[in-house]
């Protein structure tokens, strides 16, 4: 058994830089590459994909970055382990095997399935966000249950070079080859609570370098944030971990870093629920022990839950969007005339139309006080309604405020975007039965 092993992470979600997970791969000394590419609406997007092209529903970066990757993974002995199998984890297994085909490079997948409880679902289950039943959001589309650890360890058993899922907790992904590699129990719930702060660390990529942390004036600023490197974290068999990054990359990781990632989305501390654990974050010490080095103990947790969270996709509609821009004097005033004639056209024929003046007002509804004359206004309209025909109205009248006024609108632009809606639920776990494929070049 190795004393230490170092897990990277190159992708914090589906959209993110490709070239950081290239230099783990590369110049990393890795053991473990995660990518993490799945957000709730990134999977339920990947369903509607899916079922309009069975061979899709994976992620839509998966090819340029197993292109990219492949040759590195397989010289330096980095096993890759990622969500980007989304809705179609066997797809995008047979997707990297024809890639290394074609790069002529031997390689094994395994492939985790078994998230997709969509059949098992009657539409009457409640919705953990309204407590109505998931019907009553709209046409159901698709549901995903977060797997965990359990899940990935038979297929990291199997020795894959790389192993693809669907939905799965994003910490468990992390969490997986500490207890395959450290044969820690899953029925250590202080163990699997201090590899899922790792996980929670890790998870977010450049976040915990400097990423989401930076800001230009005084101490957040951030150096070299063109060229920010992503991180990894080296973790013994007892679940001391230290993070750090490869040299020369930018950003910045430090105590106050690791602090922002740790609380990232964890509305109760003492209680972080994934399907491994109830972890708790509140006896975690971080401490800097060298450059860009950050040493993190003291994770706990108690018994897992007996259910599983379910994401469930539904058909939102259509939303139309326009957009114009007034600037010079009077800019606000102008906007918001043009908002007022945008409401009283509208709002007969749509009962959720929103009005943003971007500048002022659109990211928290207020400005808390602050009244600067701001010299220029984005106008933003958007109605969400059920006819694709509809929406579109939005974007034509503020289209007309061209020449219908108020004076100097300009830069107008109209969208009609289809939307997917996310509720959640609970499953019991033992309703789930996890599956593994393995494909080879």
């Amino acid at each position: 058994m190795k004393e230490t092993i170092r897990i990277g992470c190159g992708a914090g979600f589906s959209g993110d830089r490709l070239e950081p997970a290239v230099i783990l791969a590369q110049r990393g000394q890795l053991d473990y590459l995660v990518l993490e590419c799945l957000a709730e609406r990134t999977i339920a997007l990947a369903q509607k994909r899916k079922r309009q092209n069975p061979a899709l529903g994976y992620d839509p970066l998966l090819e340029r970055r197993i292109d990219l990757l492949l040759p590195h993974l397989i010289a330096n002995n980095v096993r890759l382990i990622t969500n980007m199998g989304a809705a179609n984890p066997l797809a995008a297994g047979q997707k990297i095997i024809e890639i290394a085909q074609r790069l002529t490079i031997p390689v094994t997948v395994a492939v985790v399935t078994g998230d997709d409880v969509f059949a098992q679902l009657t539409g009457n289950e409640s919705a953990l966000e309204t407590g109505n039943p998931l019907s009553a959001s709209g046409m159901l589309i698709s549901a995903n249950a977060y797997l965990g650890t359990d899940a990935i360890l038979p297929a990291l058993a199997t020795g894959a070079n790389i192993v693809i899922t669907g939905r799965v907790a994003d910490p468990s992904l992390f969490v997986a080859p500490l207890v395959h590699e450290f044969g820690w129990s899953l029925d250590d719930a202080d163990l699997i609570g201090q590899g899922t702060v790792i996980g929670h660390l890790l998870e977010c990529a450049g976040q915990l370098t400097g990423g989401y942390f930076a800001d230009p004036a005084g101490p957040k600023a951030i150096p070299d944030m063109a060229h920010l490197g992503h991180p990894f974290a080296d973790v013994s068999a007892n679940g001391r971990a230290v993070f750090g990054k490869v040299a020369g990359t930018g950003g910045r990781l430090s105590v106050a870093t690791a602090k922002e990632q740790l609380l990232y989305e964890v509305m109760d501390p003492s209680r972080y629920i994934t399907p491994d654990v109830v972890a708790d974050f509140t006896q975690v010490s971080l401490e800097e022990v060298g450059p860009d080095q950050v040493q993190a103990t003291g994770g706990r947790g108690t018994t897992r839950p007996n259910t599983l969270k379910v994401s469930v996709g539904y058909d939102g509609g259509y939303i139309g969007e326009g957009e114009i821009s007034y600037a010079g004097a009077n800019a606000l005033d102008r906007a918001q005339l043009a908002g007022t004639i945008i409401q009283e056209r509208l709002q007969d024929r749509f009962s959720d139309l929103r009005i943003d003046y971007i500048g002022s007002t659109s990211v928290h509804r207020t400005n808390f006080g602050h009244n600067p004359a701001p010299y220029e206004i984005r106008l933003r309209v958007a109605g969400r309604t059920t006819p694709a025909q509809l929406a579109a109205l939005v974007g034509e009248e503020v289209e007309a405020l061209y020449t219908n006024g108020p004076a100097g609108g300009g830069g107008a632009r109209k969208y009609v975007h289809e939307v997917v809606g996310i509720v959640s639920t609970l499953i019991d776990r033992h309703q789930l039965t996890p599956h593994v494929t393995v494909l080879q070049s």
